[in-house]
């Protein structure tokens, strides 16, 4: 059976690093604690990441309209 976009990210929820890419090029790494169907996020213990070095945020809201992909993190925070 296909898994919707959603469905997918249910998977990762709590568990696993995501790499957040943004408009404009800034790209967040963090563990996913929540969504809505705007695609706004929740992430905690984040990172931003810009020319390979990475700050520590902490907890950060991230609005909809400034996601440009999702993807589980294959790195290490």
């Amino acid at each position: 059976m296909t898994k919707r976009p959603l469905d997918i990210l249910d998977l990762v929820l709590n568990r696993q690093p995501v790499i957040v890419s943004l408009k404009g090029g800034r790209e967040l790494r963090g563990i996913l604690q929540g969504y809505d169907v705007h695609m706004n996020l929740v992430l905690e213990k984040a990172t931003d990441v810009e020319n390979d070095i990475s700050k520590n945020v902490g907890t950060l809201i991230v609005r909809g309209d400034n996601v440009i992909y999702i993807s589980p993190s294959v790195e290490q925070q």
